[in-house]
């Protein structure tokens, strides 16, 4: 440590906080957090090791700094965002790309010196008045293959509290990584805030990656998907190092799916925002081992995944008790819950489709608020924000899988793509080959866009494997990352979903019926039943879906439901073909694989078009 730096820490640390920052014997954690010490001037500076003290510790810091309010049932909080602080803002998350480089014309990016200019007249005695705190994380688990130790600066006791419940600990895994092993680094700053104690200055949020360095920097911003930068920012990271290292970063859930004679199937999958993810990994009679973000590897012969989180950041619209039991329980019971930019009345949270009457009136997002009430903006309000999330840790679920946290990983049968589609593709099918599948339902995922990201509700918007938002590096070279990983073992089976197909405006699916899409994805990748082949993919015979839905969900399955869900909407399926078709003419490093699976694609609909038309009923293949 120079002498410069010493003094820095010093000056701002009392003698615990800065013997646990000397005890790690890291240059570079010292220079990053004097960095951030002499940039935002903080009052003081506080740093937490891994302790249950020093978590209680900050979960009152946020209460008591009025960033979290506690709620009538014991441990449960409430946050607000602003209310133009309510989703990841694309416009103003970029890359820091220097000199000399450059990414995929599709991603957002910024001249790194220009952006580090920009950042740092923002966070410029940001933290005046404030304490800065210093904390450490890991994403995947501890001291495994899987670990990625992460160092957070932040002068918000929310985005601290927040990656408590939804991180593993990380102070003790920077002790073994010695001097010169890598982690990631983020520098947040709240910026100014008004008497809710919410940032006044949502126009001024930026949210800058500078990949050369593993950082992420964020400022003027409050809500969780731009400040706690373990999750989607970190994404973005990871997928470089992935990349360098040979193995692949996902935006998927991992869940075990229960199969006959007590059988435990592994399955991964990738849904946008919105798009019953959390849902499908949460299924009733089923293990859930994380929700949003996976790392795959190579282990001892076998394609292994690692749930990179310790927690849930979920979105709570809809969550109810016949829907959700396993989740709401959690969210109605005591123990620590964050909910932020729900309704509270009374000291209880309210929140859109949780099955309960809501009040009228009370405290949300907008301030006070009441019935027909119009945001600054002229908007109609809600009771809670559509985006409104919730913060849990993974042990409080009672469904989670008992090998969750395996340091190795668990092994992986299936990945599942599914995304928001009202008029094309069938519930579920299965790929006919990995390179099918990636190609077809990974590279191909479309998506119609909710009130999580800011923007249009209702467009439909290509997602390569729900990762268009996070990636750091080609499009076509993700792409053919995934191709080429694990190429030389048996690799899980590739499925498409889709719950969101409509006739005449009405669903076509019921809530739970992903449990039985998903249980004929586990009785498929076991070879238990059998298959129709289609132009695009192998689909369910009717006859075992009866079965199921009788199994599974004590529901009669008529053979009219089956035929309006899995009818083969020729038109409309190479209408997504050609939609695609015009995005890939814009990728340089498109992969040859791709442009092959799109062609036989395209001529197998074509045929059987010129053989049955436009509209092919299952029952006639």
């Amino acid at each position: 440590m120079t002498d410069e730096s010493l003094d820095v820490l010093k000056s701002k640390m009392d003698a615990a906080s800065f013997e646990k920052l000397s005890a790690l014997n890291n240059d570079e954690v010292n220079a990053f957090v004097a960095e951030a010490i002499e940039l935002c001037s903080p009052q003081r500076v506080v740093v937490c090791d891994d302790s249950p003290e020093d978590a209680a510790w900050i979960r009152q810091q946020a209460i008591d700094n009025k960033e979290e309010r506690p709620l009538a049932i014991e441990g449960h909080t409430v946050h607000f965002d602003g209310y133009f602080d309510q989703a990841r803002k694309k416009d103003v998350t970029k890359y820091l790309v220097p000199e000399g480089e450059h990414l995929d014309s599709k991603l957002n990016q910024v001249a790194r010196d220009e952006g580090l200019k920009e950042m740092c007249d923002l966070q410029r005695d940001a933290y005046a008045g404030r304490t800065m705190y210093v904390r450490f994380f890991c994403l995947g688990p501890t001291n495994s293959i899987f670990a990625i130790p992460c160092l957070q600066v932040t002068d918000s006791a929310y985005v601290a509290h927040s990656e408590d419940l939804l991180y593993r600990g990380g102070y003790e895994q920077f002790k073994r990584l010695g001097e010169g092993g890598e982690f990631f680094k983020y520098r947040h700053a709240t910026g100014e805030v008004d008497e809710r104690m919410i940032s006044k200055n949502p126009d001024l949020n930026r949210v800058y990656m500078d990949y050369t360095r593993n950082t992420v920097l964020s400022v003027n911003t409050q809500y969780a998907g731009n400040t706690v930068g373990l999750k989607k920012l970190s994404l973005r990271l990871a997928i470089r190092k992935a990349d360098n290292e040979g193995w692949l970063a996902e935006h998927m859930f991992i869940m075990r799916c229960n199969g006959p004679q007590g059988r435990k199937t592994y399955f991964c999958g990738a849904f946008p925002s919105a798009c019953g993810k959390t849902a499908t990994a949460m299924l009733p009679g089923e293990n859930i081992v994380g929700d949003d973000l996976a790392y795959f590897r190579v282990i001892d012969g076998r394609f292994r995944a690692a749930n990179v989180e310790n927690g849930i950041f979920g979105i709570i619209a809809d969550v109810n008790a016949q829907d959700d039991p396993e989740i709401f329980d959690v969210l109605t019971s005591p123990g620590e819950v964050v909910f932020s930019n729900v309704l509270v009345k009374d000291g209880k949270p309210y929140w859109i489709g949780m099955g309960q009457e809501i009040p009228s009136e009370g405290e949300n997002y907008c301030g006070k608020w009441e019935k027909g009430m119009k945001g600054p903006d002229g908007k109609d309000t809600t009771p809670s924000h559509k985006n409104a999330r919730y913060t849990v840790r993974m042990n409080d679920l009672s469904n989670r899988d008992p090998d969750w946290d395996n340091p190795n990983g668990l092994p992986i049968s299936g990945i599942i793509y599914g995304g928001r589609d009202s008029d094309t593709l069938v519930p579920v099918q299965e790929a006919f080959s990995w390179e099918h599948g990636i190609c077809t339902m990974g590279a191909m995922l479309e998506s119609e866009t909710t009130s999580a990201t800011i923007g249009a509700e209702g467009v439909r918007t290509f997602n390569v494997m729900s990762n268009m938002d996070f990636l750091s590096m080609p499009i076509g070279k993700y792409i053919r990352n995934n191709l080429d990983f694990a190429a030389d073992i048996d690799r899980p089976d590739v499925f498409g979903t889709n719950y969101f197909l409509k006739k005449d405006g009405v669903y076509l699916n019921g809530k739970l019926d992903k449990s039985v899409w998903l249980k004929w994805m586990e009785l498929r990748v076991h070879g238990d039943v059998e298959a129709i082949d289609v132009p695009t993919g192998r689909i369910p015979k009717y006859e075992d879906l009866r079965k199921l839905f009788e199994q599974v969900l004590g529901k009669d399955y008529t053979e009219a439901e089956y035929v309006e869900q899995f009818t083969i909407r020729i038109p409309q399926c190479l209408a997504k073909l050609a939609r695609m078709e015009k995005i890939y003419a814009t990728v340089s490093d498109t992969p040859p694989a791709l442009t092959r699976e799109l062609v036989a694609q395209k001529q197998r609909l074509e045929k059987l078009q010129a053989e049955k038309g436009d509209y092919i009923s299952p029952l006639d293949l």
